[in-house]
């Protein structure tokens, strides 16, 4: 069983044993550093404590660290919206885990933070994540053509939605 708890309470060598992975650094953004070094777990924590990088979680199967997840909810007139983030350690792909956490976090976004509208941008090649939102019941609403550069490679990205019913 997938619980979800504060970030802060996971020690840095935890993190940085599965953040410190090229097959999850590029899925995400290149503020995600990749070799991944204690010092890069250290600083991640300090920025969830302090509120910078929104709600943040560890993802737990019993006591034991599977990854991260976030939702972050947009400012002004986008105040309605968070982006949702995620990423799971490899030893435990293929398991449902990052279903079961887009599910726990969706139920969090709207039922506790009263948002209704959450969203994620795919990089066209991680069509893992893709299923995974599409099986939580996000929609894909578009296609953004050669808006990423990662690893020097132009890429599209996809849009996924879903909103408050």
């Amino acid at each position: 069983m997938i619980r979800l708890q504060n970030i802060n309470l996971t020690p840095p060598e935890d993190i940085q044993q599965l953040a410190n992975n090229h097959a999850i650094a590029v899925n995400l953004g290149d503020t995600f550093p990749y070799p991944y070094k204690i010092e890069d777990a250290t600083t991640f924590l300090d920025l969830a404590t302090n509120g910078s990088l929104g709600n943040v979680f560890g993802i737990y199967e019993n006591n034991t660290f599977v990854g991260c997840c976030s939702l972050i909810p947009q400012y002004d007139v986008y105040r309605i919206n968070a982006e949702i983030g995620y990423w799971i350690g490899e030893p435990y792909w293929g398991k449902g885990y990052a279903t079961e956490v887009v599910r726990l976090l969706i139920k969090f976004a709207f039922e506790e933070l009263d948002l209704l509208r959450i969203y994620a941008k795919i990089y066209e090649y991680n069509i893992g994540s893709m299923k995974v939102l599409e099986k939580t019941g996000f929609e894909k609403e578009a296609i953004i053509k050669s808006s990423v550069i990662k690893e020097g490679q132009i890429v599209d990205e996809h849009l996924y939605s879903i909103r408050k019913k």
